[in-house]
């Protein structure tokens, strides 16, 4: 199991999440984090830090946003890793 980040992260990009993550999982594209599946952890911290509850477990994300499963792995391969708090997208 990993988690996932799904359309409410989309133009808030919240960056809470990412300093509590023990493994950098997180990438960054100009709107929204994704998770990457192969370096999750599956500890959780991340999901009480969202304050747009945009981050599930791959089990329960919403039928209705279950294509960010893929796009989760498939950006991460890609996007630069995020470590650091940043201000959130257009200060949300």
């Amino acid at each position: 199991m990993t988690y996932v980040v799904t359309e409410p992260c989309i133009k808030q990009k919240y960056t809470d999440c990412v300093v509590v993550c023990p493994v950098d999982c997180f990438h960054e594209d100009e709107e929204m984090l994704v998770i990457d599946p192969d370096v999750c952890i599956d500890c959780g911290a991340c999901v009480t830090e969202c304050p747009v509850q945009a981050i599930f477990p791959e089990e329960d994300v919403p039928e209705k946003w279950k294509a960010h499963i893929q796009l989760n792995a498939e950006k991460s391969k890609t996007l630069p890793m995020i470590t650091e708090k940043k201000e959130p997208y257009r200060n949300c």
